[in-house]
């Protein structure tokens, strides 16, 4: 690399269902890349902007009037949007390790394998938002809906919206979320949520190392 070139930025994504310890793992993560003189911007989804937080009032918030799953979806993007262009891309520029609580297969996820959404119909959006962006990888963090739904019910906060839904509609979500596993092994690493939170974390640092050595 040339003294005058940017060092590349590595965009890191944390995935799945409420309970799985995906923000937990991301805030280990952070930490752990800082105190190894890793550069880190950490942002979340939807949110990471104070309009992308207002948007996440709005989708989330527990008394919160019904939302048409159209609307939903395209306030997701809409936060998105906001995001790359006042986060990610600058931080990217800079070569710094993004790393996200949540991004597009969360969408899939929730709003396709949830909602029942056409996938065509993300397909089109994330194109128009991210214009190629994807990340470079993304830690997927699975356990069975029971075990889940146990977690976060355990956290003792009120329900959010989407936190209220049915088993069946996480069972979904689960489905689609391993679905895209099984379909970019590549990109999409299958981390088993059930273990100790320590196994987890050093799991995932070694698989960060690797994949900022790219």
């Amino acid at each position: 690399m040339r003294s005058d070139q940017k060092p590349k930025g590595c965009f890191i994504t944390f995935e799945g269902i409420e309970g799985v310890g995906k923000s937990t793992q991301a805030g280990l993560l952070a930490e752990a890349l800082k105190q190894g003189g890793v550069p880190v911007c950490v942002t979340r989804e939807p949110g990471g902007t104070p309009a992308g937080e207002a948007i996440r009032e709005i989708l989330l918030h527990r008394n919160a009037t019904p939302i048409d799953d159209n609307t939903e979806l395209l306030l997701i993007f809409s936060a998105r949007a906001q995001n790359l262009t006042q986060v990610v891309r600058p931080a990217l520029a800079e070569g710094r390790v993004v790393v996200c609580d949540r991004f597009t297969d969360a969408t899939y996820a929730y709003q396709a394998g949830g909602r029942g959404i056409p996938r065509e119909r993300i397909a089109q959006l994330e194109l128009w938002v991210q214009e190629g962006l994807r990340p470079d990888l993304t830690l997927l963090l699975d356990a069975p809906v029971t075990i889940s739904r146990e977690r976060a019910q355990g956290r003792g906060n009120a329900a959010d919206r989407f936190e209220r839904e049915h088993i069946d509609f996480f069972e979904r979500v689960r489905g689609e979320y391993l679905r895209l596993a099984n379909q970019e092994p590549a990109r999409i690493e299958l981390v088993d949520a059930s273990a100790d939170m320590a196994t987890i974390h050093k799991l995932i640092y070694a698989r960060v190392r690797r994949a900022m050595q790219r």
